[in-house]
């Protein structure tokens, strides 16, 4: 039996990503979205659950660019991959968290308003993929996208 780990998400820019450059040189981003789900409870109510999830965007172009496009509120669908970090922290405990890892990255059209003057900038729709970063995973490059933060 063949296993498969894709996700397909959709949501918003939380916040703007974070940009970490690992010891052996490997740039990472960070990007927090919020996704809801609406739903009917029992008594016919709407009500919004709201996820919070980190996606991270591995490779020195991938994470420019997803760091780039990554505005507050922008709407974003993310393909990835789900990864679990298990650690342990200094007291002995155990600790773990899945998040998201991108492969291909849909940032919507947004309008932007700029706090110094008010003006509103229109972004235009931009994909943003990781295929360039293959190529480097192939030769070892990538091996950092398995560290613990």
């Amino acid at each position: 039996m063949n296993a498969i780990n894709q996700i397909i998400i959709e949501g918003n820019v939380v916040r703007s990503p974070e940009v970490k450059t690992l010891p052996k040189g490997t740039k990472v981003s960070t990007l927090p979205i919020a996704v809801n789900h609406v739903y009917k409870d029992e008594s016919g109510k709407f009500v919004t659950d709201t996820g919070y999830y980190n996606v991270e965007a591995w490779g020195e172009k991938f994470s420019d660019r997803v760091s780039t496009f990554g505005v507050q509120g922008r709407g974003v669908r993310v393909i990835g991959r789900l990864k679990q970090n298990r650690w342990k922290d200094e007291n002995g405990k155990n600790h773990e968290r899945v998040l998201i890892v991108a492969e291909h990255v849909d940032f919507k059209p947004f309008k932007k308003k700029d706090d110094t003057n008010g003006k509103e900038t229109e972004l235009k729709q931009e994909t943003v993929t990781q295929e360039a970063n293959l190529a480097l995973a192939a030769q070892g490059v990538a091996q950092e996208a398995d560290a613990v933060f």
